[in-house]
């Protein structure tokens, strides 16, 4: 990887933006790659908006990578002020624009953003409603941390999905 990168991406951790679980969200997704190990939790809030349902605020717990971590804070700022169907348009590149073009190792990271955002947004995007999806049982862990601890509960709410490894070459990272 060259020192650009690794320094836009330092920079990132540095002050990594709206990083936590974000109670009383309205969506939440949850995703994991089976090949490097790395998982990420969003949750989404929505707010009316000129006749529009848009995301107010948006966080995400992340057990990753630098640059998946760097991806994911980047990310919930872009999607500020969109519709869900917006959000989802959105694709990887986008996420991660301010890294710079990223090493063929890490491209993995901004499709766990996306498969995060797709797991909370579309049925959001689906339903069209002003109102919020359905949430899980109060009894559900509230933090990724607490899913894994708590496989028992994990059938109140806990979806992970493992998204198809990357066609790279055998080039993906485990880190």
């Amino acid at each position: 990887m060259n020192d650009d990168f690794q320094n836009r991406v330092a920079a990132a951790m540095a002050n990594p933006q709206n990083m936590g679980e974000l109670p009383n969200a309205d969506a939440i997704g949850t995703v994991g790659n089976a090949d490097c190990g790395d998982m990420l939790r969003v949750w989404v809030k929505f707010k009316e908006q000129g006749g529009r349902k848009v995301i107010d605020r948006a966080s995400f717990q992340s057990f990753g990578c630098e640059t998946a971590i760097a991806a994911a804070s980047l990310a919930m700022e872009l999607i500020k002020g969109k519709t869900a169907s917006e959000a989802l348009a959105m694709r990887g590149e986008e996420f991660a624009k301010d890294l710079g073009p990223l090493p063929p190792t890490k491209v993995h990271c901004t499709s766990l953003v996306e498969g995060a955002l797709r797991e909370a947004l579309a049925p959001v995007s689906d339903a069209g409603g002003p109102g919020p999806i359905a949430q899980p049982a109060v009894t559900a862990p509230t933090t990724l941390m607490d899913a894994f601890n708590k496989p028992e509960e994990k059938k109140a709410g806990v979806k992970v999905v493992f998204l198809k490894p990357a066609n790279d070459g055998g080039l993906s990272s485990r880190a």
